[in-house]
This record gives structure tokens, sequence and C-alpha cells, in this order.
């Protein structure tokens, strides 16, 4: 079974067991996060299409780490002008582990 979540502005293919790094949610370890924007849900050859959403489907996660991802830079240079920008920027992130999908 799987289903096709939207969270951050991002879509996530998941399936029972699956960890993954999303963007920021609220939370302490250990706590349960629902994900009611669920997009679609297959098991085998059975797939249920949303319009957009899914009626009555949820996917139930539990937080297991908060933690910030690795540094990228950002250099903008303008070309014969002598001027150069430098950042740096690190995104806040969440391991979540999927525990299981309702309303398949």
């Amino acid at each position: 079974m799987y289903a096709v979540i939207k969270t951050g502005g991002k879509q996530y293919r998941v399936s029972p067991d699956d960890e993954l790094n999303i963007e920021r949610l609220g939370g302490e370890v250990g706590a349960k996060i629902d994900f009611p924007d669920v997009l679609m849900v297959g098991e085998g050859d059975s797939v249920k299409i949303g319009n957009p959403l899914v009626d009555g489907a949820k996917v139930v996660g539990e937080v297991v780490d908060q933690f910030r991802g690795n540094k990228i830079v950002v250099f903008k240079k303008r070309c014969r002008k002598n001027s150069r920008r430098k950042k740096g920027h690190r995104q806040d992130l969440t391991k979540v582990k999927i525990v299981e999908i309702q309303g398949a």
C-alpha cells in the first residue's frame, strides 16, 4: 500500500514504515502527525485518485527527529560590474516515520 501526500509545498510518495525528511513541522519527538492532504492511494492494481484530495483518506506519521539540513551557498555575481553577494542557508527539517495509511 502506498499514498501520495502533500506537505510543505511538495508531494511525497509514502508507504508504511518509510522515513522521510520534510520541512519543519511542529511537534516533539514521538508525537503523532496527521497528513490530511492525500492526493492518491494505491494498493496493488487498485488506485484511488482524488479530485484534488481522496475523501476520508489520512496518513499518520510519527516525529523521529527535528534537525537542520546541510548548508547551501547562494552566490550571485554580475559580470563586469564588480558585484558579488554570498549567503548561506540551512533548512529546518523534520524526520517523520509513516505509521499507517487510513481510508484506502
